[in-house]
């Protein structure tokens, strides 16, 4: 491709060679870059990517897309480009050269603090069920209908991004799904993307480490719905206090949900056991597999995102009642003396806080409630305490233990989340810096009918240590904790 059609709708600046020249392929990190690419230097939270500009042309960068001054002394038979914000135009760059993907699918968006994953991986579950090809963007995993891609970020970078969606293109796929998060909005990994539609969830305290403040973190959210055209859609929860906040200044079709109060797509909770609910939603009964008012809450915004997407209502209600739970979202495992484990992601205050509320509703005081839990290292502390104290709210017994630790000691954290707890909750409360061990403990103390949550980690297999990730899964290690064979055996 032409370099000056990879370039289109992108400011330049300054301009030193032929923008003719053909471009065999686009690239942000100066190590993957092959023989007659455009590397774009840039500006990243870690690494500048200008400092590598040399490194990309020795592995045979033809043009160089920059937000510094062009050299004064330009290497021959490179082209180099100036423009004003290399981290906004790579993604504009990246949806060009792909031959803009994005407008070739229908593609949802899902962004928020908590169901991200749920929702976006039970729409791709619900429009494959109804007979579409579909891909996926997502924490868990990626997919190109049912082919799986490993996932290394919740959004991937701009270039990784447009490349998965012009290979789910080429496989034919009429939808995709994405999560969307924070950071790349912020950081415009989803710049050039054309949406179909967008999904808000809910907004608590998280990644403040990376936005400093809940301000910048809420409008970092809002950007993505400001960008959406007059004809998508934007469908946004109204029992979170800036749902409609989110709506402000979007130009697309608006819609709400709730469990509370009135709204486009309304459900509430009928029954509900450890297995799943009979919901009532918008006057149609239906049983599903999942558990809590939160889980309500992503129910209903797939429902509304389906049919805004032109499904039927009783089609949409049928498939709904046959899905399953997203791996390591509120998963279940009882144990051959009657006690219940719920392995879940939560990682955040308020995804604590919906899980134990979810139990407590079930358990209603008759079964204790024992909760396994830390908190990541080289994130926000802020949040620390306040996920002990949420923990110590809703269970009889916590545990707290290793999440990912990272680069900090265990420990540390740890006495983090207990400066916390107050007297009282502290004697409920053990610390065991082992997370197998303090597994092992919970399920010890376990009586039939008690309930183990087991949350912060839910799909990862593993645990960051100094840098290295050694393998650990929840699931197995309740497993044997409860004396059970691992699954598949």
């Amino acid at each position: 491709m032409q370099l000056a059609n990879v370039l289109n709708n992108i400011p330049t600046t300054a301009v030193c060679g032929d923008l003719q020249i053909s471009v065999t392929g686009v690239c942000i990190d100066s190590r993957r870059v092959k023989a007659g690419d455009l590397f774009i230097a840039v500006k990243g939270t870690q690494v500048d990517g200008h400092a590598y500009i040399n490194k990309a042309l020795e592995n045979g960068a033809v043009a160089v897309l920059q937000s510094n001054a062009l050299p004064t002394e330009p290497q021959a038979g490179v082209v180099y480009v100036q423009t004003t914000d290399t981290e906004r135009y790579a993604g504009v760059a990246a949806t060009n050269f792909y031959g803009e993907p994005s407008k070739k699918l229908k593609l949802v968006g899902v962004t928020g603090t908590n169901g991200k994953t749920t929702i976006a991986t039970l729409l791709y579950q619900t429009f494959r069920a109804f007979g579409h090809k579909c891909g996926l963007c997502s924490t868990v995993c990626n997919y190109i209908d049912d082919v799986p891609v490993p996932a290394d970020h919740t959004t991937p970078d701009a270039v990784t991004l447009n490349k998965l969606l012009a290979e789910m293109v080429e496989a034919g796929c009429e939808y995709a799904f994405m999560e969307c998060s924070s950071h790349a909005i912020h950081q415009h990994r989803i710049g050039g993307l054309q949406f179909a539609g967008g999904i808000f969830t809910n907004l608590t305290r998280d990644h403040l480490d990376y936005h400093e403040t809940f301000e910048n973190y809420r409008d970092a959210k809002k950007a993505f719905f400001d960008g959406l055209s007059k004809e998508a859609f934007a469908i946004s929860n109204a029992d979170d206090r800036n749902g409609e906040v989110m709506l402000q200044n979007c130009a697309a079709k608006q819609r709400l949900y709730s469990t509370r109060t009135a709204a486009d797509f309304k459900g509430k909770i009928l029954e509900e056991s450890i297995e799943g609910m009979l919901l009532d939603i918008d006057g149609q009964e239906v049983s599903v597999r999942f558990v809590g008012r939160f889980n309500v809450s992503n129910l209903l915004a797939v429902y509304g995102a389906a049919l805004m997407l032109g499904k039927e209502k009783a089609e949409i209600l049928c498939v709904l009642s046959s899905l399953h739970p997203v791996n390591g979202r509120f998963e279940t495992i009882r144990s051959p003396k009657g006690v219940s484990a719920v392995i879940d992601y939560a990682h955040t205050p308020d995804a604590l806080e919906n899980v134990l509320s979810a139990i407590n509703e079930i358990v209603r005081g008759k079964s204790r409630v024992i909760t396994v839990c830390g908190a990541g290292g080289n994130r926000d502390k802020g949040k620390r305490p306040l996920m002990a104290q949420e923990a110590a709210n809703g269970s009889d017994q916590v545990i707290i233990t290793s999440d990912n630790p990272r680069f900090e000691q265990p420990q540390d954290i740890i006495n983090d989340m207990l400066a916390g707890l107050d007297d009282t909750q502290r004697q409920r409360t053990l610390s065991i810096v082992d997370r197998r061990e303090a597994i092992r403990t919970a399920a010890a103390l376990a009586q039939p009918g008690d309930v183990i949550l087991v949350a912060g980690k839910g799909h990862e297999p593993y645990q960051e240590i100094e840098g290295v990730k050694h393998h650990f899964d929840d699931h197995e290690e309740v497993r044997l904790a409860f004396g059970m064979p691992a699954q598949g055996e």
